[in-house]
């Protein structure tokens, strides 16, 4: 995929794969909200993981691609970066809609880009303009803005929203921390985007793996992925949510910066939006300008790669 965004000429791959990105995973959300009603957050991160490992596999396969010479040091960084972004992050996200619901989950999400910018910063030495910034927090202040609307939700807080709070900002920072260890071994090397994906759902796969087995729940939380249209519907969500979106993910940490590339997948949210218009559903003003807002940052996050 990465390899079709170069090859086509595009000088945005990296900020067209976040985008993209973003949309998977607006929809994967909702049918992870979904699930998260039948699976326990571990056996549901662990179910798609293995899943997205398959896929990724096979495409590796048709593709006949060889793993490069990956360095220990970058085979250590994606690791490291799937046991904390996927195997703990994920899980506390997965918690965190169980107890908020998906829109003031998302909202809680808009916190990781600022936190990866600022963690690059500081190991990276990513010095990003003062365009870039803008642009991220107009980008931020849009979708937060839409996310933060006053409308029904399927998933009302439960009795301790404060542990969906916890779970949240406990998911933010393992997004921003996994994403800061995906670009560290990405930059300045010729890993493959699907390579560091592989390498990343097997340190999450196995980080979840060991928390299963550790508390004794593997046999009792898969029981319910006995039913073939709940293992269907896993499928699909990990084929967007995770196979595609994680391929796009580090397509866009390797050619993008950090701070960039995850504002441009914290859009999630707008793409909701259309969606909404498509089903027939009403779309407020005050959504509308929220997504104006966001639209003019991901046009300054553009522009200042131009």
């Amino acid at each position: 995929m990465s390899a079709y965004l170069l090859n086509a000429g595009f000088s945005f791959t990296g900020e067209l794969a976040a985008l993209v990105a973003a949309f998977l995973w607006a929809v994967s959300t909702v049918i992870f909200g979904r699930l998260g009603k039948r699976l326990s957050p571990l056996m549901l991160n662990l179910s798609k993981g293995l899943l997205a490992i398959a896929f990724v596999g096979l495409t590796l396969g048709l593709r006949g691609s060889q793993p490069s010479n990956i360095e220990p040091l970058a085979l250590g960084l994606l690791l490291l970066s799937g046991i904390i972004g996927i195997g703990l992050g994920d899980t506390a996200y997965f918690n965190a809609l169980n107890h908020l619901g998906a829109r003031r989950v998302l909202l809680m999400e808009s916190l990781a880009p600022p936190i990866a910018a600022l963690i690059a910063w500081i190991f990276l030495a990513e010095v990003l303009s003062l365009s870039a910034w803008l642009g991220m927090l107009l980008t931020l202040l849009g979708v937060s803005w839409v996310i933060s609307e006053r409308v029904p939700d399927v998933n009302p807080v439960q009795a301790h929203p404060w542990r969906g709070v916890l779970w949240g900002l406990l998911a933010a920072f393992g997004q921003a921390i996994g994403v800061v260890l995906s670009r560290a071994a990405l930059t300045g090397t010729g890993i493959d985007p699907l390579w560091s994906t592989l390498l990343r759902l097997v340190g999450g796969v196995i980080t979840l793996l060991v928390l299963l087995l550790a508390q004794r729940r593997l046999g009792r939380d898969a029981q319910p992925l006995r039913s073939p249209r709940l293992v269907g519907v896993v499928v699909v969500a990990a084929v967007l949510g995770t196979y595609l979106a994680l391929w796009l993910q580090q397509t866009a940490l390797k050619f993008a910066p950090t701070g960039i590339a995850q504002s441009l997948m914290a859009t999630s949210p707008l793409f909701i939006l259309p969606i909404a218009l498509w089903l027939g559903d009403r779309v407020s003003l005050r959504a509308l300008g929220g997504a104006s807002v966001a639209l003019v940052g991901i046009w300054l996050l553009f522009v200042q790669h131009s």
